[in-house]
């Protein structure tokens, strides 16, 4: 079976997109506050390999930068933040339609619910503090069928 990573266009889709999020999370007046503390200037390219390998790709995130525990950890301790999750939510919807992933209803659904999972479960089990993180969590992958269990 073809996966959300290879109908998505693979690395370079993904890349696309998470230049497309940024760019629209920066120009956000709630989300950016996310990165009033600075960012890494390769955050698109890690943040791509982390959504590639979510969805079905190669290992690129782990092998170069990390486990979930890391991700889990830097959206860690910072309280809970709806507003900010849900117009983070609608970025990425958006950006899915600046890069022409929306025109497929199957894959910008797939997408979308991955990502709305992936920021309002995911990334929020640990808003009290970083340090109640696990330690060597992976990356949950995701297929067209949803959460892909253990």
């Amino acid at each position: 079976m073809v996966t959300v990573f290879e109908v998505a266009g693979g690395a370079e889709g993904m890349l696309r997109l998470a230049h497309a999020w940024h760019e629209r999370v920066m120009a956000d007046e709630v989300v950016s506050h996310a990165f009033s503390h600075g960012f890494r200037s390769d955050h698109s390219e890690r943040l791509a390999a982390y959504w590639g390998e979510a969805l079905g790709g190669p290992p690129a995130y782990t092998d170069a930068y990390g486990d979930e525990s890391y991700v889990v950890r830097i959206h860690s301790g910072n309280g809970p933040h709806e507003e900010m999750d849900r117009r983070a939510i609608a970025c990425f919807d958006q950006a899915l339609i600046d890069t022409g992933l929306a025109e497929d209803d199957r894959l910008r659904s797939v997408l979308h619910d991955y990502f709305s999972w992936s920021t309002t479960v995911q990334m929020t089990k640990y808003t009290a503090a970083a340090a109640d993180v696990p330690a060597d969590l992976a990356i949950p992958r995701w297929s067209w069928d949803g959460l892909v269990a253990d």
